[in-house]
């Protein structure tokens, strides 16, 4: 066996075990060298511009005095930036002001393992500006999902953006 299932006590046994949650048998799962393996594909940074403008959801990567964070946002892309819109007391409204961010999109499909990834790196920057945020709002401003006063815009522009493809997705 590849991987051995946890058993009721959360640790793993030798040989088949059953599934206490859903009451089936673990079969052996292939190791990585049966498996049928793609090339990873390096995306043109046109490629990553258009599949970073197809997506409205994602994870900036931040530093904090308590360690890093990675935040789900919804976003937007306006010009050559990535928008977003969170409270200025947040995690990313408190220490992504003025620092070195990274933010991520992807999109996998487990069973035809397939997929591809885009990252951008930049300064994040809070948007004041009336004339900007007039822009934004004329542009595509970012609808976030989650409830709660989301007043204050971060534009993450991109000074290094990199992607990879797998499979034909």
């Amino acid at each position: 066996y590849s991987a051995v299932p946890p058993n009721a006590s959360g640790f793993g046994t030798i040989g088949p075990a059953s599934d206490p949650v859903r009451g089936s048998r673990w079969t052996a799962t292939k190791t990585s060298e049966e498996c049928d393996v793609q090339d990873v594909i390096d995306l043109s940074r046109a490629e990553c511009e258009q599949l970073l403008r197809t997506g409205i959801g994602g994870r900036i990567a931040l530093s904090a005095p308590d360690g890093p964070h990675i935040v789900p946002v919804n976003y937007s892309v306006v010009d050559d930036a990535i928008i977003v819109r969170t409270s200025p007391y947040s995690v990313l409204g408190t220490y992504g002001r003025d620092s070195v961010l990274a933010f991520e999109v992807d999109r996998f499909d487990s069973d035809r393992q397939t997929g591809w990834s885009v990252v951008v790196r930049g300064r994040g920057e809070v948007v004041n500006d009336p004339d900007e945020l007039d822009h934004i709002r004329a542009t595509g401003e970012p609808r976030p999902w989650a409830s709660g006063a989301r007043t204050l815009h971060v534009r993450l522009r991109w000074s290094e953006i990199t992607g990879r493809r797998i499979g034909s997705a």
